[in-house]
């Protein structure tokens, strides 16, 4: 097969998966550049609920923070704690999550200080409602449950292969300065054309970090594995928990110090409580995570950053590719923009397509025709 054939295959490819994928990868993308900056939505919708707090010297002690929030809930027996935040700055509020039989999300802000209930009507903020209700799950599963959650990552996978095909066609290849300019003053197809081209090779590599990052997280059970053995590393265990019959979980202050001793000089991000007899408590600490048998205390795993196996290293950087955090605050308004990629790119291919079909294309048309 010569060379114009596989370009006539590849561009055959590129367009026909364009039209197929285009309204899902819009969803995708335009509810991926809502999320961008959804912890800093989520920490204004914190203090919006928390109001002004005030610093003192000393903080409360995790026990009676928890403890006050278990005593307000003491008439609804099946709420369950499932995090706790300590707050990152000194006038920030304390945030603990909850189950009930209501929601399976409930944050619920406590003065560090006082130990009062910020919140007592115990609602989500409509801000909150919003994005992580509605927006997070339509973005990740098209509010489809788990057919939803596979059927978004067959579609990273393809728009993966969309981006891929489309950065092969992208005709500054031949001209590069050419690649990049777009006549605005040109006839309409043309003008389309070149905002097609340009639009997809600037955010080309950016798609296919979110598009197939988003495939590896929603099949992670087939493509974990894989990345383990292409890399050489060790999996991950599956961590469980050991009842012990007769005994009661060790309590949290005993569980915390087994922690901090087993990852000394670290800072506490988040407390994981188990839900079920055989999970485990989870500490998150800026320098990695630890994981400990809620019965006996004993220290079944320690992550640590600094030592990670290449492929967790690869894995973790998928958290960097997907929400654009590889270069801080620019790379992450950035992909903002990427978002709104498939939008753009569907709406010129469409374009494009129309105008092909149309007419007969001449030569010159097919020029203008040729995708990215």
């Amino acid at each position: 097969m010569n060379s114009k054939k596989v370009r006539n295959l590849i561009f055959t490819l590129h367009r026909y998966l364009g039209l197929a994928l285009g309204l899902i990868a819009i969803i995708i993308g335009l509810t991926g550049s809502l999320l961008v900056f959804h912890t800093e939505i989520d920490n204004f919708a914190q203090y919006h609920q928390s109001g002004t707090i005030i610093p003192q010297r000393e903080q409360l002690p995790i026990e009676v923070v928890l403890n006050t929030v278990k005593k307000a809930y003491a008439n609804q027996p099946d709420t369950t704690i499932q995090r706790y935040y300590p707050p990152s700055k000194l006038d920030q509020s304390i945030k603990v999550i909850l189950k009930t039989k209501e929601f399976d999300w409930l944050p619920i802000y406590v003065n560090p200080y006082t130990g009062v209930i910020l919140n007592p009507n115990s609602k989500t903020s409509s801000i909150q409602k919003i994005f992580f209700d509605i927006i997070y799950p339509l973005h990740y599963s098209l509010l489809s449950g788990d057919i939803g959650l596979k059927f978004v990552g067959i579609v990273g996978l393809l728009f993966t292969i969309l981006s891929i095909t489309g950065f092969i066609l992208w005709p500054g290849w031949r001209k590069l300065i050419a690649g990049f300019k777009i006549k605005w003053n040109a006839h309409p197809k043309r003008m389309n054309f070149d905002i097609h081209k340009v639009a997809g090779v600037i955010t080309a590599t950016f798609l296919v970090f979110t598009f197939f990052t988003g495939f590896c997280w929603n099949f992670s059970e087939f493509v974990n594995p894989i990345i383990y053995a292409l890399t050489f590393s060790k999996p991950q265990p599956n961590l469980v928990s050991v009842p012990i019959s007769g005994q009661l979980p060790l309590g949290l202050k005993d569980q915390l110090k087994i922690a901090e001793a087993a990852l000394p000089n670290a800072s506490l991000s988040v407390i994981g409580f188990p839900s079920k007899p055989e999970e485990t408590f989870w500490f998150n600490f800026n320098l990695g995570d630890v994981f400990l048998d809620q019965y006996s205390g004993k220290v079944l795993q320690v992550s640590k950053i600094a030592t990670a196996s290449l492929g967790d290293r690869v894995l973790n950087s998928f958290n960097y590719l997907h929400y654009g955090t590889f270069w801080g605050l620019p790379s992450r308004i950035f992909y903002v923009f990427v978002g709104f990629a498939p939008l753009i790119l569907f709406i010129t291919g469409f374009v494009m397509w129309r105008y092909r079909y149309r007419a007969k294309p001449t030569t010159k048309d097919k020029i203008y025709t040729t995708s990215i």
